[in-house]
């Protein structure tokens, strides 16, 4: 089993961006990935990742055909309806389907919550660390370069 630390950076492949921030949140129950809008329109869900002041913001669109609502009880146990989508994430060298809701993240540190759901079974947490993973397959990238 593979070890995080408290936060790192990851990859979503399914929507093409690379080395997003992540926390990792052993007290949340779903994943949670930064929306800046969504909305439905002709049966599809559309939105927008992140916000303008981030360095990976592109200000796609992104659509997608399969998408739920769900009530999920946001850091101060008030539930909110939100969009559920369903897409990969990479670390270290995992690539692992998974659920996010879609939530407005601004004000907060990092655009990525990472959730048990994912965690569970696949990584153990170490508080004291962070970006093992980033680390990990910078070193990798690297070896790979030098060969």
């Amino acid at each position: 089993m593979q070890i995080l630390g408290r936060s790192d950076r990851i990859d979503l492949p399914g929507l093409g961006l690379k080395n997003i921030h992540a926390k990792i949140d052993t007290g949340a129950y779903t994943s949670s990935l930064h929306c800046s809008r969504a909305e439905v329109k002709n049966g599809r869900l559309e939105f927008v990742l992140l916000d303008e002041e981030h360095p990976e913001f592109t200000g796609m669109t992104f659509s997608v055909d399969t998408y739920t609502e769900r009530a999920i009880k946001n850091s101060f146990g008030v539930a909110e309806k939100r969009y559920i989508i369903q897409t990969s994430i990479k670390i270290y060298d995992q690539e692992i389907m998974t659920e996010f809701s879609l939530s407005d993240r601004d004000a907060l540190r990092f655009p990525i919550l990472l959730g048990r759901k994912v965690l569970r079974e696949r990584f153990m947490i170490d508080v004291t660390k962070k970006n093992l993973s980033y680390r990990a397959n910078r070193i990798l990238r690297k070896k790979k370069k030098s060969t």
